[in-house]
């Protein structure tokens, strides 16, 4: 089994202090596919709550320019995450998000449960399907990271500390997933935003695939067909065996990153001060 070679670093970083660096060795070194499928995931999730896919489904971002919505959420989340948000690329990526929020009536409290799933979907992801286990030190650090970002968003009542944030993650979910057509309707846009990356024939396995990745609240809330059990165990089973080979690989020294990587949306490279969607996009 080969060691992990940024643990001995992660090692002796203190979370709070250190976050940044924290995250970057662990989401760009030892887990860039694991983080971008669970973000993926945690994007998802918020689309099966009504106020958050009412205000998505309003201004047709994902009917009509889903893979553009993806690419820019996904440029500006990497830009924090690679840069830092106090680099200068870290402040416009801040800048610009701040912008394009500001544009929309948004309550305080979608944007503290979206920023909660950046925070604890990465964690539970690692927790059924990382190659390694997350160490507290990266488990806080994500706290850290994104509660640091919300605050440079301008988000109220930011939580004090790791637990009490789950918590609210947790009582939200609880209280605020249920069944409406704009949620149907962002979040089918998203499965088929998906199910397109792949050869046409593979699309109808990809959906399958997609709706046993999802919790039955998930499932009720978007009105997608229920898996079947055997079907969800072997697409977990796939992703624990895909862990199990990783551990006998040998480990990634170079960091993946995404800003780096030529985007569908921008095949000749973007500038942070275009993203998002057109300026008459406003609800």
């Amino acid at each position: 089994m080969f060691r992990s070679p940024v643990l001995d670093e992660i090692r002796g970083l203190d979370p709070e202090k250190d976050h940044q660096r924290i995250i970057y060795l662990s989401t760009r070194i030892d887990f860039p596919f694991d983080t971008t499928r669970s973000l993926e995931f945690a994007l998802f999730r918020t689309f099966s709550v009504p106020s958050i896919a009412a205000l998505l489904d309003k201004t047709g971002e994902f009917q009509h320019r889903a893979q553009k919505r993806y690419d820019d959420t996904d440029i500006i989340v990497s830009e924090l995450m690679e840069r830092g948000y106090d680099s200068e690329r870290g402040r416009a990526a801040l800048r610009r998000m701040n912008q394009l929020h500001g544009r929309f009536a948004i309550a305080n409290e979608d944007f503290l449960y979206v920023l909660s799933t950046f925070v604890f979907e990465p964690i539970r992801w690692n927790e059924r399907f990382g190659w390694r286990p997350m160490r507290a030190e990266e488990r806080l650090a994500m706290f850290y990271f994104w509660r640091e970002v919300g605050r440079r968003m301008n988000i109220q009542r930011l939580p004090s500390d790791y637990d009490s944030f789950e918590r609210f993650n947790v009582d939200y979910e609880r209280t605020h997933y249920y069944f409406t057509e704009a949620n149907h309707r962002v979040g089918a846009a998203t499965r088929e935003l998906f199910a397109s990356w792949f050869p046409r024939l593979l699309r109808p396995l990809v959906r399958r695939t997609i709706y046993a990745m999802l919790d039955d609240p998930l499932i009720k809330a978007f009105g997608f067909p229920e898996p079947s059990p055997p079907w969800r165990r072997l697409v977990s089973a796939a992703l624990r065996s895909r862990a199990l080979c990783l551990r006998w690989l040998p480990r990634r020294r170079r960091p993946v990153l995404r800003t780096e990587l030529t985007q569908r949306s921008y095949p000749d490279g973007y500038q942070i001060e275009r993203l998002g969607p057109p300026e008459k996009a406003t609800v």
